[in-house]
């Protein structure tokens, strides 16, 4: 099971860490060892003292795919769920300044947050889907799909053109503005329209 991020998707986002809009989508992986266990807090490592929340829509591939047309991509899914991608901002900005890959920022153990999936026929368009990041009760991210500079298809088709996809992989499509640092107790709860997709609580 692959782990495909999407970085700079949301143009709001992007602004807000000062960068440009890129020419094409920004791709990176997570190992299979970033994933967050269900019912298991988040623990704030050691290596970082700006942990910052990045709640994203997530795709499941379904079916084997390589340079998939974007006119079929939407074949390759079935579901759509929601999680967080998160980030050691600092030692991303520290690795970034020295030229260096950022995959410890990013990829280090329990980074991906997987909440729920549900059948994508459950949203009438899927670039249309509202979703919500609350801390300790209070909305601190929000977004809709409809603003992504790619739109989900898109991404796949673009993503595949390098990586072949598997059935089992999931997509985390990009995150809002509002991303933000988290600190010990905090309780992060994420919403896809109106459905509750996890709860997590910070240690």
């Amino acid at each position: 099971m692959k782990i495909i991020c999407v970085g700079r998707n949301y143009k709001n986002h992007t602004e807000e860490l000062g960068h440009e809009i890129p020419e094409t989508p920004v791709i990176f992986l997570k190992p299979e060892t970033a994933k967050l266990h269900k019912r298991f807090p988040f623990r704030i490592p050691p290596f970082s003292d700006q942990i910052h929340h990045e709640v994203e829509v997530l795709v499941k591939i379904n079916r084997i795919g390589k340079y998939i047309d974007e006119k079929y991509a939407h074949k390759y899914y079935r579901e759509i769920g929601l999680g967080i991608d998160f980030t050691a901002r600092d030692l991303q900005q520290s690795l970034k300044e020295k030229g260096l890959p950022w995959e410890k920022a990013k990829g280090f153990d329990g980074s991906a947050m997987i909440g729920s999936f549900y059948d994508k026929k459950e949203f009438p368009d899927v670039n249309n889907i509202e979703f919500e990041l609350a801390k300790n009760g209070a909305t601190i991210q929000e977004g809709n799909t409809s603003k992504m500079i790619w739109s989900i298809d898109a991404l796949i088709a673009e993503i595949s053109k390098y990586f072949t996809l598997k059935i089992g992989d999931i997509i985390f499509t990009g995150t809002p503005a509002g991303v933000g640092i988290i600190a010990e107790n905090d309780l992060l709860e994420g919403y896809l329209e109106e459905k509750k997709a996890f709860m997590v609580k910070i240690k």
